[in-house]
């Protein structure tokens, strides 16, 4: 399996709302991130579906190496 791309070494800050669900990018390959823009296909890569269960803001893995996908959890600094 190849290796995602890292589109940034932070997270992206998301204020998400409750209800909604949001399709996070996996490959780091979207030109809309840290959201899906279907540039995964040409991948093995599929975006991670994340249901927001309350409104507020989110942290978003920016790099694509978290072991909390889709949301950071500092890899990022390791890299």
């Amino acid at each position: 399996m190849s290796e995602p791309l890292i589109a940034q070494k932070s997270p992206f800050a998301v204020d998400v709302e409750a209800g909604k669900s949001y399709f996070w990018c996996a490959c780091g390959r979207s030109q809309n991130q840290p959201f899906c823009d279907g540039s995964h296909q040409i991948t093995e890569f599929l975006p991670i579906k994340f249901d927001a269960m309350e409104s507020t803001t989110l942290y978003f893995c920016g790099c694509k190496n978290s072991g909390d996908k889709p949301l950071c959890d500092g890899t990022h600094n390791s890299l």
